[in-house]
C-alpha cells in the first residue's frame, strides 16, 4: 500500500491524466489463485547495494503442500515484479518447509509457527521465530546470494540456560541485536516469571550459526519482559565528538522493563467486608543493562575515559573539573590522532565484508563483544543492570530508544483501555535530567506501535490509521509529534498508509479447502497430545477432504470441520466465526432496525380480550442494581414505570395497542416492536389486576367498562431481555432457597453462577458469598455454568479455616464484630449443584469441591470437559475450530481428571422432572435443602463461646509475703 505525505491535502483524482493517485499494488496471490494459500506475515529484507530488486520473507501456507504446511518463501516485491503465486504451474519453491519439507514437528517439519514471534535481524541475515511445540529456532539467510543451493542453516536452540532455566518458546519474544550476532529472549522460567536470556549465535558474516553461549540475563525473582538493544547517553556523546562518527549504531546497553519493585494496592489489610485483598497493579519500570563491563570497551577514547558512566551530572559534574583538558583536546583535536595516542582497534574491527552476486561487497557491522563474564550462578551480569529512577512506575508495553538520540520512547496504558505514546527526553549530555512529553491525540486512540524489521522505520496505528516515520528524532518530531491538532479531523494525517477502500478478491472454493486444511494442521500442531490419542490424523483429513468440494457455503464448511475434529473425541472443540452471508451486510444500524424487542413478560394471544394476556412479570433481585454495571429492569413492572408517575402492570392485564395499531391486526405482537429496543413504545392496556395510572373517578369508569389507558414502556433488546428472565430465576430460586432452609430451622446462603469468566463469575460469587458467609449452609448453584477459569480462586475462599476469634468489650462473632481468623471463612456445610449443562471450569470448579473435601454433589451427571484451551487457532477468515491445548489430571483420575468424555458424576444423583420444572418446582434444590438438614443433624454447625471469666490479674492472697504486695 502506498503511503500519502499529506492525507489532508490530497486532492482526488479529477481525470485528464493530472494528480494520479499512488498506485496500490498486488504482490501475491494472484487474482486467479485468491483463497488458494494463506498470507501469514512478510518483512522486508534490506535492499542491497546497487540492487534494483526488493526482497521480502514471506511466511505462508504453501499450496503445493496437500495439507498446508507452512513455508519460509524469499520474493520479489519490487514495483515492477510480477505478481507471486499467480500462476499455478509455476509456483515459488518455498525455502524452507511446505511441500519441501513441512509437517509436524515430530515428524521433522516446521509444524505450525507462531506468526507473532517471527523476528528478522536488523540487516537480514538471520530469522528466529517460535513454535507450538515449544521450540525457539534461528535460521540464516543467505540475502547476497538467494539462489544458493546449499539451503539454509537452521539451529534450534537448547530447552535450558546456562543457569539451567527452562527456556521454552511458548509465548516467547524475540530481538536481534543490531548485527544479529545476539538474539535476546523473552520467556517464562520454571517458576512463570518472565525472564531474559541472551543467546549468543556466532559472527552472522560466516553464513553459519554457532551456539556459544546462552545466558540469563534477568533474575527469576520478578517479570523483566520487552527487552530492547540500546546505547547508553555517553555512546551519544561520544558520537557527537567524533568527526566522522561511525554509522553503525551498535547496542552497548540492554533496555528492558521489569515489574521487580512489588507494590500493592490501597488494600494494607485483610479487614473489612468482602475480605478486600492485596492487588498488584501491573507496572512496570525501565532497567537498563550494560553489555560492556568496565575496563572491557571496545574503543577507549578520552571522552568515555573521562565519563566513566552515563549519568554523571549533577553533584557528579565537579570530579571531572581534572579532565578539562582531556575534553578540549577531544573537541579540537582530529578523532583518529586521539585515537592513535590510545591504542584503538583499527577501523575494519567493527564491520565485516560480504561478496554479493555481482561481485560488489557490501559493508556489515559487527556486535560488541559483551562481556558476559565467566558462568557462574550468582547472576553478576544480570545484576549489573540499573533503573532509569527518572521514568516513573506505570503500565508499559513497548519501549524504544531512537538511533540518533538517547530518550526513551514507552508505549504506555494509561486506564479504561487506552493507551499512549511517551516520551522522556534526556537533557544535554553529562545532565541526569528527563523531562516527560506524553503524547494524545484527541479523539483517537492508540492500537498499535511498532518498528521495521530494518529499524529504519516507526509506525503507529490509531483508531484503523497507520503512519509511517523514519526511525529518527527529525522523523518523531517532523512526521509524528508535529502531526497533533485539537480538531481531530486535522490531526494524524501525514506519512499515512492507504488503506481506504481495502478489499482482497477470493474464490470461496479454493479458501475452503486452504481453511479445511489449516484447521487439520492446526489441530495437529496444537492438541495437547501430539500423538493425537493415536488417532490416524493422516486418515482423518483424507476421509473428510472429498466433502469440502461439495461445500456451497461457509456454514456446510463449518459442518466438515464439525465432523472431521469430532474424531478427538474432545469436549473443547467447537467450530464457529468466519465470513457468512450476511443479508444485512454487517451495517449496525440495519441489524438494530430488525432486530424485534421484548417486554421480557410471558404473554398469551387471547380472542376473547382482543389482546395479549401478560401472564409473568420477571422481577430480579432488588438489592443489586445496576448489575454488573447495566441496569437491570422489567419495562412493565410498577417498580420500573413508578418512576414515570405510571402503574407497573400486573398478570392478568391485557395489550391490546401498540403505537396506534391494535395487536390482533398482525400474526404477533412482537412485528409490532421491531427496532423498537430502547426506544418509548404507547401501549393500549386493559388494566384488568392493576391500579390505573389516572385518577379515581376516571379509573372506575376504565375499570367498570374494561377502557383501555395508555401506558409508555421501553422494551428490551432480545439479548437484554433473555438476561432479564435468567436473573428472575435466580432470584427466584435464592428466594426458595431461603424459604426452605427457614422451614427446616437453619440458615442458608445460594448463590448462583452463570459462568466461571471475568466480572460475571467473579461478581456473582462475592454478591452471593459474602453477605452470607456466616450460615450455617451454603448452596452453589452451578448448573448451566458454561465455564471459564477462575476456580482457583473461588475454592481458595471456599478452603478458608476458622482457627481464633476476636470479641470487644461490646461486640462478639454474632453482633457484627471482627468474627473470626480467617476472615470470612465459611464454617457451614456446603452443597454444590450441578447438571449436564454444567461445563469447562464449573465442571473443574465441581471436581474441585470433591477432591478437597468441601462440599457435596447433587444434580445429574455434567457435560464433560476436561482439557483446556486458548482459542488461538484461527483461521484465516477469522473462523476457528479450536483445539484442546491444555491437559489436566492428578494422581488418582489421571488425564482429563476423571472429567473429559466423562463428566463429574454427583454424590446424590437428582434429575429434575421437566413438567414440574415447569411448573415451579426445583427438586434438586429441595434434594440439597435436605442433605443439609441431614447433615446438619450430624454435624451441627453452632458458634463457638467465649471462655468464660477472664484471667485475674489482681493482687490476691497468693501474692502475700511478696515485698510489692502492700500490707494491711
Amino acid at each position: 500500500n502506498p503511503i500519502i505525505p499529506n492525507k489532508s491535502t490530497l486532492d482526488p483524482y479529477g481525470g485528464g491524466g493530472m494528480n494520479m493517485p499512488p498506485r496500490r499494488y498486488r504482490v501475491a496471490p494472484g487474482s486467479l489463485t485468491g483463497g488458494m494459500m494463506r498470507i501469514l506475515g512478510s518483512w522486508v529484507l534490506p535492499r542491497l547495494e546497487n540492487s534494483q530488486q526488493q526482497l521480502a520473507l514471506i511466511l505462508a501456507t504453501d499450496p503445493l503442500s496437500p495439507k498446508a504446511e507452512m513455508a519460509f518463501y524469499i520474493v520479489n516485491i519490487s514495483p515492477s515484479s510480477t505478481i507471486n503465486f499467480a500462476d499455478v504451474m509455476n509456483l515459488p519453491t518455498p525455502l524452507i518447509g511446505g511441500h519441501l519439507n513441512g509437517g509436524s514437528v515430530k515428524d521433522g517439519g516446521l509444524g505450525s509457527i507462531a506468526v507473532e514471534s517471527v523476528t528478522l535481524s536488523p540487516f537480514g541475515r538471520r530469522v528466529a521465530w517460535t513454535d507450538t511445540d515449544g521450540r525457539i529456532v534461528v535460521m540464516s539467510l543467505a540475502i547476497d546470494n538467494v539462489t544458493d543451493t546449499k539451503g539454509p542453516i537452521i539451529h534450534v536452540l537448547p530447552t535450558i540456560n546456562e543457569n539451567e532455566e527452562s527456556m521454552l518458546g511458548i509465548e516467547a519474544g524475540l530481538i536481534f541485536s543490531p548485527a544479529g550476532r545476539y538474539l535476546a529472549i523473552e520467556h517464562s522460567a520454571r517458576n512463570q516469571f518472565r525472564i531474559i536470556t541472551i543467546a549468543d549465535l556466532g559472527d552472522p558474516s560466516e553464513g553459519s550459526i554457532t551456539i556459544n553461549r546462552m545466558v540469563q540475563a534477568t533474575p527469576d525473582r520478578f517479570n523483566s519482559m520487552n527487552p530492547f538493544w540500546g546505547r547508553a547517553p555517553v555512546d551519544f556523546k561520544v558520537d557527537e565528538l567524533e568527526e566522522d562518527p561511525s554509522d553503525d549504531l551498535l547496542s552497548t546497553t540492554l533496555y528492558f522493563l521489569t515489574d521487580r519493585d512489588v507494590v500493592l494496592t490501597n488494600n494494607w489489610s485483610p479487614w473489612g467486608t468482602r475480605a478486600p485483598q492485596p492487588y498488584f497493579a501491573k507496572t512496570s519500570v525501565v532497567y537498563a543493562l550494560p553489555l560492556i563491563a568496565k575496563g572491557d570497551e571496545m574503543i577507549k577514547n578520552p571522552v568515555e575515559e573521562m565519563y566513566g558512566g552515563s549519568f554523571v551530572g549533577g553533584g557528579a559534574a565537579e570530579l571531572m573539573a581534572d579532565h578539562q583538558a582531556v575534553w578540549i583536546d577531544a573537541l579540537t583535536q582530529n578523532y583518529a590522532d586521539v585515537n592513535s595516542t590510545n591504542s584503538t582497534v583499527p577501523d575494519d574491527t567493527n564491520s565485516s565484508s560480504t561478496a554479493s552476486d555481482d561481485g560488489k561487497t557490501t559493508k556489515y557491522p559487527t556486535d560488541v563483544e559483551i562481556s558476559f563474564g565467566e558462568q557462574s550462578d550468582d547472576m553478576v551480569f544480570a545484576r549489573r543492570a540499573y533503573i532509569i529512577s527518572e521514568i516513573p512506575a506505570s503500565d508499559y508495553f513497548f519501549i524504544h530508544q531512537l538511533p540518533d538520540d538517547p530518550s526513551i520512547i514507552l508505549g504506555e496504558k494509561t486506564g479504561s483501555g487506552s493507551a499512549q505514546i511517551s516520551v522522556y527526553a534526556i537533557g544535554t549530555f553529562p545532565q541526569n535530567s528527563m523531562d516527560s512529553m506524553p503524547i494524545v491525540i484527541s479523539g483517537l486512540y492508540l492500537q498499535n506501535v511498532g518498528i521495521s524489521s530494518d529499524r529504519k522505520f516507526m509506525h503507529f496505528t490509531y483508531s484503523g490509521r497507520t503512519k509511517v516515520i523514519s526511525n529518527t528524532v527529525d522523523g518523531f518530531m517532523t512526521t509524528f509529534a508535529s502531526d497533533i491538532s485539537d480538531d481531530y479531523t486535522k490531526t494524524f494525517v501525514k506519512n499515512i498508509v492507504d488503506t481506504d477502500q481495502w478489499s482482497l478478491s477470493v474464490w470461496p472454493k479454493l479458501e475452503y479447502q486452504q481453511l479445511y486444511s489449516d484447521a487439520w494442521r492446526m489441530l495437529r500442531d496444537y492438541y495437547y497430545d501430539p500423538n493425537m490419542g493415536n488417532v490416524h490424523w493422516d486418515a482423518v483429513y483424507e476421509r473428510y477432504q472429498s466433502l469440502v468440494t461439495r461445500c456451497g457455503r461457509r456454514e456446510e464448511l463449518d459442518d466438515v470441520l464439525a465432523q472431521m475434529a469430532s474424531e478427538l473425541s474432545a469436549l473443547h472443540v467447537f467450530v464457529y466465526g468466519g465470513e457468512y452471508n450476511d443479508p444485512l451486510h454487517g451495517y449496525g444500524s440495519l441489524r438494530r432496525a430488525n432486530e424485534i424487542a421484548s417486554f421480557g413478560v410471558s404473554m398469551e394471544r387471547s380472542i376473547e380480550w382482543s389482546g395479549y394476556v401478560i401472564k409473568d412479570i420477571p422481577e430480579t433481585d432488588p438489592d443489586f442494581n445496576p448489575l454488573d454495571g447495566k441496569m437491570m429492569y422489567s419495562p412493565l413492572s410498577d417498580k420500573t414505570l413508578k418512576l414515570s408517575g405510571q402503574s407497573g402492570l400486573k398478570p392478568g392485564d391485557v395489550i391490546v395497542g401498540v403505537n396506534g395499531e391494535g395487536v390482533m391486526s398482525v400474526p404477533d405482537i412482537h412485528m409490532l416492536l421491531r427496532g423498537m429496543s430502547g426506544r418509548s413504545v404507547r401501549l393500549e392496556v386493559l388494566r384488568i389486576n392493576s391500579r390505573s395510572t389516572f385518577s379515581i373517578a376516571n379509573r372506575r369508569k376504565m375499570t367498570e367498562n374494561y377502557v383501555s389507558e395508555p401506558l409508555i414502556a421501553v422494551p428490551l433488546s432480545p439479548g437484554k431481555s433473555e438476561n432479564l428472565r435468567y436473573a428472575a430465576w435466580e432470584w427466584k430460586t435464592r428466594k426458595n432457597a431461603k424459604d426452605l432452609a427457614k422451614q427446616n430451622g437453619f440458615t442458608v446462603g445460594y448463590m448462583h453462577l452463570r459462568s466461571m469468566s471475568g466480572a460475571e463469575g467473579e461478581d456473582s460469587f462475592v454478591r452471593g458469598f459474602y453477605p452470607d458467609f456466616d450460615k450455617q449452609g451454603l448452596i452453589i448453584d452451578v448448573r448451566h455454568n458454561h465455564g471459564g477459569n477462575i476456580d482457583s480462586w473461588l475454592l481458595d475462599v471456599i478452603q478458608r479455616k476458622a482457627w481464633m476469634y476476636w470479641q470487644g468489650r461490646a461486640t462478639n462473632i454474632t453482633t457484627g464484630g471482627l468474627g473470626w481468623d480467617e476472615q470470612f471463612a465459611f464454617r457451614g456445610h456446603i452443597v454444590v449443584l450441578i447438571d449436564e449443562k454444567t461445563s469447562s471450569d464449573g465442571e473443574g470448579f465441581s471436581r474441585g469441591i470433591s477432591e478437597l473435601g468441601l462440599g457435596k454433589l447433587v444434580g445429574t451427571r455434567t457435560w464433560g470437559g476436561g482439557i483446556w484451551l486458548s482459542s488461538d487457532n484461527v483461521l484465516v477468515d477469522g473462523g476457528i475450530a479450536t483445539a484442546p491445548e491444555y491437559g489436566t489430571y492428578n494422581g488418582q483420575f489421571g488425564w482429563g481428571l476423571g472429567i473429559e468424555q466423562m463428566g463429574v458424576n454427583p454424590d446424590i444423583v437428582v434429575d429434575n422432572n421437566p413438567r414440574k420444572t415447569f411448573d415451579g418446582t426445583d427438586e434438586q434444590l429441595e434434594r440439597a435443602i435436605s442433605v443439609l438438614k441431614e447433615w446438619l443433624e450430624a454435624e451441627p454447625i453452632v458458634m463457638p463461646k467465649n471462655p468464660g471469666q477472664h484471667k485475674d490479674m489482681s493482687l490476691n492472697k497468693n501474692a502475700e509475703g511478696c515485698p510489692a504486695f502492700p500490707s494491711k
